[in-house]
């Protein structure tokens, strides 16, 4: 056993041990196994060509932080120094065997993370005359001539490029030169870099996201229970928002630097809120990588099988909700300022989904690991019961629950959630259009959120979590409703936007959040690439061809910005960056995609014939039955 198999800590204490009592449910541990590619994992012996070994070191520094009372009167300045960042030098620093950490809630002890065989940067090395601060490159890779969008925009994605240690790490939010508030788009986000990340696979270059996978999971490991806001933790497990390469002097010796890796996890985030949706991109990234390059050894280190087990467990744990869909806050996915989608928001729900499948292939088959593959079966066909039942509206749909009873006190109701046909707002029953469909946005007791969400409906059909009929209404509905999706510019991150008293009571009278602006209705750029991953996997490219044509007659002459407003698209966003990246990278995947559509295998899940199974279990099975008392044995004492 290896000194990291050692230090391993036992599942037991990663994973509540999470069970059903169900009938139905205990059945589904024998029809639902645990599905490995066991055979197809090798180890490389070739390796990968090491031009730099970077170690690494936990590396205190200080910061002074103002402590406020509760009248917001300041009471002095207290220096932190437990708040550890990753750092590297020239010289070698001491590896680290293992770490220990208490957040509170029981001590974990890390496995130790082996040092980075580090892959020549991407075009060459990086000397340290091409860095800029934060480790952005300014001028690289020998600009070729720029005859074409898509030229233009490869160009513009390598300037984006982040080193760390002198080899590539991500990519930065946004490149605008125009802007003289740079806020945090100089930084590297987890969600933002998924599209840089799926370009440089399907371009061949796989060092960029090797190096991005495992430094963002050694922020995890080391990092996510170190972060407080007012002396409150995060969950263990949770992925860093963002992070930045800062080069700062050595202790002792002015004339040396080190770079260091400064990580968010929501705590300096406007509305401080936690990105729930950032370790669910990153399982999905990690897959992909390892389907495209073939290289399964980083899935299958011990320090990567742990993270995922992390992220798991932080999902899967017991709480108080009746449903199988994340409860999470407003804020904490894409859409990530107040917009009324807390709750159970369509978007966290269809990553979930994607992540748990994502993960159960890759996890390694081991007898720890049982409570947690049962735990994670249960969970995918209950969400994916939940979500199809439940989110799924049509012109049908709508109609019946316009006939809804309310206030049905019964285990056999139909309207289980107690929905007031009142509700139905006046722009859907004119909108819906005949043929087609969606999943709504949200549900909760006596709310559904009938905006349609892109990203949730187009990552439902990427995921399978949609029915294949459910997936094809959905592109239906997207055709049929053209010029309210795409219009002048693809595609509507949401529909309609909010408005007048509505506008003002959910996001608070949000300045940027305007009506058919940023995320209350504007048009997004960067929801190409997942528009044609679903139209690919659909069989319906032509769909995605025609969007994206669409943006290639401004997109580029606009200089790639973030957003774009006004119902039709027509404008660049009031406040949108321009040169922004994952605008940049949605573009040049689609069209990658589509030259090669076999690439679109390394994202797409398939139905599970195990998990179509057990669905239809659950639906022979009439979740609307009365309960059957006399199945319950156990006798209680009153």
């Amino acid at each position: 056993m290896s000194s990291s198999e050692a230090a391993l800590p036992s599942l037991s204490t990663l994973v509540p041990h999470l069970s059903h009592s169900k009938p139905c449910f205990n059945s589904l541990n024998s029809m639902l196994h645990f599905k490995s590619d066991t055979d197809a994992r090798r180890k490389r012996a070739s390796g990968y060509v090491q031009s730099l070994i970077c170690s690494r070191k936990l590396r205190n520094f200080r910061r002074a932080y103002s402590i406020q009372g509760i009248d917001g009167v300041s009471h002095g300045k207290t220096k932190i120094s437990h708040l550890k960042s990753v750092s590297c030098k020239d010289q070698q620093a001491e590896s680290v065997s293992s770490i220990t950490a208490d957040n509170g809630h029981g001590t974990i002890v890390a496995p130790k993370i082996r040092e980075f065989e580090m892959v020549e940067p991407i075009g060459g090395s990086a000397s340290n005359d091409n860095l800029a601060s934060g480790g952005v490159i300014n001028d690289t890779f020998g600009k070729i001539s720029v005859d074409s969008t898509e030229d233009e925009a490869w160009n513009l994605l390598r300037e984006s490029i982040v080193y760390y240690c002198g080899n590539p790490i991500g990519t930065i939010a946004a490149n605008d030169p125009s802007s003289s508030s740079i806020l945090n788009y100089d930084q590297v986000f987890v969600r933002d870099f998924i599209p840089s990340g799926i370009a440089f696979l399907l371009k061949g270059e796989y060092d960029i996201i090797r190096n991005f996978i495992l430094h963002t999971l050694q922020l995890q490991v080391i990092l996510s229970w170190e972060k407080t806001m007012d002396c409150h933790s995060p969950g263990q497990g949770l992925m860093p928002a963002s992070f930045k390469v800062r080069t700062i002097p050595l202790d002792g010796d002015d004339s040396a630097t080190e770079d260091v890796l400064d990580p968010d996890f929501g705590e300096a985030a406007i509305g401080r809120v936690a990105p729930v949706d950032s370790g669910l991109w990153w399982i999905i990234l990690l897959r992909a990588y390892g389907k495209c390059s073939g290289d399964l050894s980083v899935q299958e280190r011990v320090d990567v099988q742990t993270g995922i087990k992390m992220i798991l467990k932080l999902c899967l744990a017991d709480g108080f909700d009746m449903f199988p869909t994340l409860l999470v806050t407003d804020g904490s996915c894409m859409i990530d300022r107040r917009m009324g989608i807390h709750g159970h928001p369509l978007e966290i729900q269809a990553l979930f989904y994607s992540a748990l499948l994502c993960a159960r292939e890759m996890l390694a088959p081991e007898d720890g690991s049982a409570d947690l593959i049962r735990a994670l079966n249960n969970r995918l066909v209950a969400l994916s019961f939940h979500i199809r039942e439940y989110y799924w509206i049509d012109m049908r749909k709508l109609n019946d629950i316009y006939r809804y009873k309310t206030e049905e006190y019964s285990y056999d109701a139909v309207n289980k959630f107690n929905i007031y046909p009142d509700q139905i707002p006046p722009w859907l029953v004119e909108w819906m259009p005949s043929k087609g469909g969606y999943l709504i946005g949200n549900l909760q007791p006596a709310h559904m959120d009938f905006r349609f969400f892109s990203l949730g409906n187009l990552w439902s059909i990427v995921s399978s979590l949609a029915t294949m009929d459910q997936s094809h209404a959905i592109l239906d509905l997207i055709e049929a409703k053209w010029p309210e999706l795409v219009a002048d510019m693809p595609f509507k991150i949401c529909y309609p936007a909010l408005e007048g008293q509505e506008w003002r009571i959910i996001t608070g009278s949000d300045p940027k959040n305007t009506s058919w602006s940023y995320h209350n209705g504007g048009s997004w750029p960067t929801l190409l690439w997942q528009l044609t991953v679903a139209c690919i996997k659909m069989n319906r490219p032509e769909i995605a061809e025609k969007a994206v044509k669409i943006a290639e007659k401004r997109i580029s002459r606009d200089k790639w910005p973030e957003y774009y407003d006004t119902k039709q698209g027509r404008f660049i966003g009031k406040q949108a960056r321009l040169f922004q990246t994952w605008s940049i990278a949605g573009y040049l995947v689609s069209k990658l995609l589509l030259a090669n559509p076999d690439a679109a295998n390394i994202l797409v899940n398939r139905e599970d014939s195990d998990l179509v199974n057990a669905f239809s279990c659950m639906l022979s099975a009439n979740p609307r039955r009365k309960r059957d008392w006399k199945g319950l044995k156990q006798k209680f004492i009153i």
